[in-house]
């Protein structure tokens, strides 16, 4: 198992900075997501730890060791792209050991690798097919066995299940998962899918314009995030947020004309003091039915709007003037137009500056 270490990264495209001054620290055998929108460099640092990318200044390393100016092929690790990339005029099993043959691996040993990537994928069935006959989660899992028959220790994934359709994206998370588990292998996943993000990462680092927001393990980004762009990026549906302010002592947040107690709220330096700012309340918070009466804030709402899920109800509402939306059993009949008594603990949201935006 190898780490892998980023020191003080930066990459400019002329005078345009693409990333800035980016550090990370990744341990053996960690899996770590590399999370944001389009366009906020995840890709381009995931290709400056490949070697594809020259950076413009601070080092890569990897296993301890300075891989900065390192060819791709020296780094001892294996990528698996978006697209697919396979050989169409060959079979999976040569494409699988077409890498191999060109690094000049004895024959004997490239036959082992592929039989234990073939089993670990579960692809032996396929091995002489070629690529026009397979399914799409086929076609990448022998990308990814591609990968892994190089036998490296690191391992960098750039949204390769972007192009499945929903269904085979979730069984291919759960294969990812088993493979990372089995092998222990360090591996650095790039996506813009929050999903895969929580259920693949044991750490998160969410990404924008270049610079890491946060980087912490799937609760805690969930639960404690970092500033409001983290909070409202995490989350499906997306965190519900108040402008208001927050009283002397911290008591409480008044927003329009509904003040909510902030009674038993962690803040994460020293104590709450009056100033402007942001609550935020995940719609998963949001409590109905007879354990109303237990939160420490209740009201009753207008139902504007519902999405019936199956497992849940997403309902649509505004609450203190602004808009409002919270889950549901999925058993539970709702109606528009429906009066609903609801509860939440406001001391279990997430506080931010008004001006910074930096959780409070």
């Amino acid at each position: 198992m190898t780490n892998v270490t980023v020191k003080d990264l930066t990459l400019e495209f002329g005078a345009v900075r693409v990333l800035d001054k980016l550090n990370l620290e990744i341990e053996e055998g960690e899996f770590l997501v590399l999370l944001g929108a389009s366009g906020c460099g995840k890709s381009t640092l995931l290709n400056c730890i490949a070697g594809l990318l020259d950076i413009t200044d601070g080092e890569i390393h990897i296993g301890g060791r300075n891989v900065t100016w390192e060819e791709p092929s020296e780094r001892g690790i294996g990528m698996v792209f978006q697209s697919y990339a396979l050989y169409p005029q060959m079979t999976v099993e040569g494409n699988l050991s077409f890498g191999l043959k060109n690094a000049k691996v004895p024959k004997p040993e490239i036959a082992e690798r592929v039989a234990r990537a073939a089993e670990i994928l579960q692809i032996e069935p396929l091995l002489k097919r070629k690529p026009a006959a397979l399914s799409g989660g086929q076609r990448q899992r022998v990308a990814i066995g591609r990968a892994l028959v190089r036998d490296v220790d690191v391992f960098l994934f750039d949204e390769p299940l972007s192009n499945l359709d929903a269904k085979l994206r979730a069984d291919l998370r759960v294969e990812l998962k088993l493979l990372h588990q089995r092998l222990q292998n360090t591996m650095i996943y790039v996506t813009h899918d929050q999903v895969e993000a929580m259920t693949l990462a044991d750490r998160i680092a969410i990404m924008r314009g270049g610079v890491v927001q946060q980087i912490a393990s799937p609760a805690e980004v969930y639960n404690r995030p970092s500033n409001k762009y983290v909070a409202g990026f995490i989350g499906s549906p997306t965190i519900n947020f108040f402008e208001g302010d927050i009283a002397e002592g911290g008591v409480e947040f008044a927003t329009a004309d509904t003040k909510m107690p902030l009674t038993g709220y962690e803040a994460s330096q020293g104590a709450l003091s009056a100033r402007p700012a942001w609550l935020g309340i995940r719609p998963e918070s949001v409590i109905t039915g007879t354990d109303v009466d237990t939160q420490p804030f209740t009201t009753e709402i207008t139902v504007e709007l519902f999405e019936a899920m199956g497992a849940d109800t997403l309902v649509y509402t505004t609450l203190a003037g602004t808009p409002f939306r919270f889950r549901m059993s999925g058993q539970a009949r709702v109606a528009a137009g429906d009066t609903l008594r609801i509860g939440f603990d406001p001391a279990q949201g997430s506080l931010f500056d008004k001006t910074t935006e930096e959780r409070l």
